[in-house]
């Protein structure tokens, strides 16, 4: 990129001056048809808009971090503004995409937290703001075997269908609704990730998992829950959990027919769960005090809210829309070689350093 020194153009001409203005403003945007390069200002905030669009799209999986810019071509296009296509690294978050968080909030998965990366190729208008057009992105979790070598005692990822998995989940879900103050149960919706490790009392599990709220509430005999449907309207709330489960041996004697030290084999759960407010309440709450007034009656079902003016209200299941479909895909695939970069500065730099090992 070149600079300008301000003071040189202010001692020309009139005519030089405006070039130099000009040229000025050509350090902040590109001209039609130049390349602007991954260390353009522009195309930095054009990506990380668009990634930010792109995980607001999607409904599964996790938040993704803008690693580095990898590519960048740009073109006019009359009425429209101007037409990125971008090519973007990106790097797992420990945030699930149901949360709405922007990725900036989000920590990145290091190599402890089972880390990913992938590629997307990211469509986009840029005017006076980003509108995301379509998007396309191959991801994958960095290989189990790059981990232990890099640290050996880091969990490594284990298989979703694995019984203990799905038995750590069952757990976990278990503590959560007898411990939870809220007034429904929840059940399980997705596992999302798992992982083991060797801890000194033996192998230690961990999962990932999202919850929805069911129509039963906490007066709802146990055993009866799995009788239990989820809340099938858009005021139903869903939660993001990180469970585990680790087998303890608590060692006791007591005399059995055959006089023999007997083992009480036990377990240690522990989880923690967010829970959303579903996107219907937050715009019907923003209504409600944009109107100054209480609910409005609709018709259908009845549903109790969770959060702290908990009440009761009727509202239609479907307002007869229907919900756009997503912009783009998220596919997981081996990472596979790329061409080099066609825009000048390109390459830009990575954000995180510490995972460049395992990520290129």
């Amino acid at each position: 990129m070149v600079t300008f020194d301000v003071a040189v153009c202010n001692r020309m001409g009139v005519h030089l001056m405006l070039l130099c203005v000009g040229l000025l403003l050509l350090e902040g945007r590109a001209s039609p048809g130049v390349p602007p390069g991954c260390n353009s200002p522009e195309a930095v905030r054009v990506a990380e808009d668009a990634l930010h669009q792109v995980n607001q799209d999607r409904i599964s999986g996790y938040v993704w971090s803008l690693n580095r810019l990898y590519d960048v071509a740009r073109t006019t296009e009359q009425n429209k503004g101007v037409l990125y296509k971008l090519t973007i690294d990106v790097l797992a978050t420990n945030c699930h995409v149901i949360s709405k968080k922007p990725w900036k909030d989000c920590s990145i998965r290091d190599i402890g937290d089972i880390p990913a990366y992938g590629e997307c190729e990211v469509v986009a208008y840029f005017d006076t703001e980003v509108i995301l057009q379509s998007y396309s992105c191959a991801v994958r979790e960095v290989l189990a075997t790059a981990v232990v070598r890099d640290c050996p005692d880091c969990p490594t990822a284990d298989s979703l269908d694995d019984p203990i998995v799905k038995e750590t989940a069952r757990l976990s879900l278990l503590k959560f609704n007898q411990d939870s103050s809220l007034a429904n149960y929840f059940s399980l919706e997705n596992i999302t990730m798992a992982s083991y490790q060797w801890i000194v009392v033996g192998p230690a599990y961990n999962v990932d998992f999202t919850i929805v709220e069911t129509v039963c509430s906490k007066t709802t005999d146990p055993s009866e829950l799995g009788l239990c449907p989820p809340m099938d309207c858009q005021f139903a709330h869903k939660g993001f959990c990180q469970g585990s489960h680790y087998p303890t041996e608590d060692e006791f004697e007591f005399q059995n027919p055959v006089g023999t030290k007997q083992l009480s084999r036990q377990s240690s759960v522990t989880v923690k769960c967010e829970i959303y407010e579903p996107q219907a309440s937050k715009e019907e709450e923003q209504a409600h005090v944009t109107a100054g007034q209480g609910h409005t009656e609709h018709q259908d079902h009845n549903h109790t809210h969770l959060h702290s003016h908990e009440h009761t209200h009727t509202h239609s299941a479907s307002n007869g829309t229907k919900a756009p479909g997503p912009k783009g895909i998220v596919e997981n695939r081996p990472a596979a070689p790329r061409s080099a970069p066609s825009a000048s500065s390109c390459p830009g730099v990575h954000r995180h350093k510490g995972l460049v090992r395992f990520t290129t």
